[in-house]
């Protein structure tokens, strides 16, 4: 089977962005670093941005792959979200990270090239991270709640880190979070009826 061009093209892309980093790179410079001609890179994606925003999506299909991995390594959820975290944290991701959140604020302005990174950018991680949570005895309702604070949060933290630097106390507030986030639910005290008795 021959293998998509456009694929192998942005794998191409990717393995370069990597290495060289994404500030400031023309589409020309990319194109070269990649192996190829800017207008192959305009003819598969349509400008730098939306190859930018492809590139996005398949570093997030990795982070995906390796939250799956980690949870399936280890019977502890507080450890897997633990080394998932450390993984983010990583220095050598916050090029890739930055490029994502530029790319999150065109697509709160809905940015035409912004569509299929909108289209994925939480709905993608829901439905994983939901299965986590009912595989913690969560059920559904509650799974989707956390999955979406567990989204948001991880995020804020992230973004937070790459403003501020401060890992020591953002290592300590995600190792909190995620004590919260996998803790079960309380139970409800019932109110008395009259009488002293419960209903």
């Amino acid at each position: 089977m021959t293998a998509d061009p456009r694929v192998a093209l942005l794998d191409r892309c990717v393995a370069f962005l990597k290495e060289a980093g994404f500030s400031r790179l023309s589409l020309r410079e990319i194109a070269a670093g990649a192996g190829t001609s800017h207008r192959m890179l305009l003819y598969h994606f349509g400008s730098r941005e939306g190859l930018l925003a492809q590139v996005v999506g398949r570093i997030e299909d990795e982070q995906r792959e390796a939250l799956s991995t980690l949870a399936t390594r280890s019977d502890d959820p507080v450890e897997a979200s633990r080394y998932f975290w450390l993984r983010l944290a990583d220095p050598e991701l916050a090029p890739t990270e930055r490029l994502f959140f530029e790319i999150y604020v065109h697509a709160l302005y809905d940015r035409s090239w912004t569509e299929q990174f909108r289209a994925s950018v939480i709905a993608a991680w829901t439905g994983p991270v939901e299965e986590l949570f009912v595989r913690l005895g969560f059920d559904d309702a509650e799974a989707r709640r956390r999955a979406r604070l567990g989204l948001a949060a991880t995020r804020g933290l992230l973004l937070d880190l790459l403003i501020t630097g401060d890992r020591e106390t953002l290592d300590a507030a995600a190792e909190l979070f995620a004590r919260f986030i996998t803790a079960p639910p309380p139970v409800m005290n019932r109110v008395p009826a009259e009488g002293g008795r419960t209903n």
